[in-house]
């Protein structure tokens, strides 16, 4: 067994715990391998471990990994920001985009979508923690933008993500998380999608308490394929 494969078991035994713990069933917490500066031999040795979704913060970078590995059957995750200029290839190439704050964005992965692909799965990057220099719609201003992306031809709105800065202990994390746990569940009763059932929120440090309160998909790297 490699090292990526021992420390992937180990990330899903964390995961299983975290369920057990919340009184959450086994499998409701997906896991999403963060593979962002690590290539495509890494991303070859988490699949032959099993794991078939990986998230990429930068494009160009995400886009050649995606190239070289066209024959494998992976789920590709755009978890960073996105430029203007850069909206054409997260349509061509992804499947999922977790970072979707402004419509006009929304609006042009659309656009771009070419129409052989199935529609691109969406979620709505919010910042639920206020800093004023990070990404991230308004908690008050997200249900108008889920709104206008679930209309959008060639996207399904699917839910929302969250990075908060890192707080100190399990209880300041969870009350953070459980934040955007409250946030989603509006959304969810406002917008009656039945599709609307993703909460991506959590990673290496914080996964316990984010699956404590509520998220279905966590994003994992350092753990996965160690220190960038």
């Amino acid at each position: 067994m490699t090292l990526i494969a021992e420390n992937l078991r180990a990330v899903q035994d964390r995961i299983q715990q975290a369920c057990q713990a919340a009184g959450r069933p086994a499998g409701s917490v997906r896991l999403l391998a963060v593979s962002k500066t690590f290539g495509p031999d890494a991303v070859r040795e988490a699949h032959g471990a099993g794991q078939t979704a990986f998230g990429e913060n930068y494009i160009q970078e995400a886009v050649d990994k995606i190239t070289a590995l066209r024959g494998l059957p992976l789920e590709w995750h755009c978890i960073g920001p996105i430029q203007s200029n850069k909206t054409r290839l997260v349509a061509e190439h992804f499947d999922w985009v977790h970072s979707v704050d402004r419509l006009k964005i929304a609006q042009r992965l659309s656009e771009q979508r070419p129409a052989h692909l199935p529609p691109l799965q969406v979620c709505l990057q919010v910042n639920t923690d206020g800093g004023p220099t990070k990404s991230g719609v308004q908690p008050n201003e997200v249900l108008a933008l889920a709104r206008a992306v679930a209309a959008l031809p060639s996207l399904v709105l699917r839910g929302l993500m969250t990075i908060p800065d890192p707080v100190e202990g399990f209880e300041a994390e969870l009350a953070l998380h459980r934040r955007a746990t409250t946030l989603f569940e509006h959304l969810k009763a406002e917008l009656a999608l039945p599709q609307f059932d993703t909460l991506s929120m959590g990673m290496t440090a914080d996964l316990e308490a984010a699956i404590h309160a509520g998220s279905t998909l966590v994003r994992v790297g350092t753990a996965i394929f160690g220190k960038r």
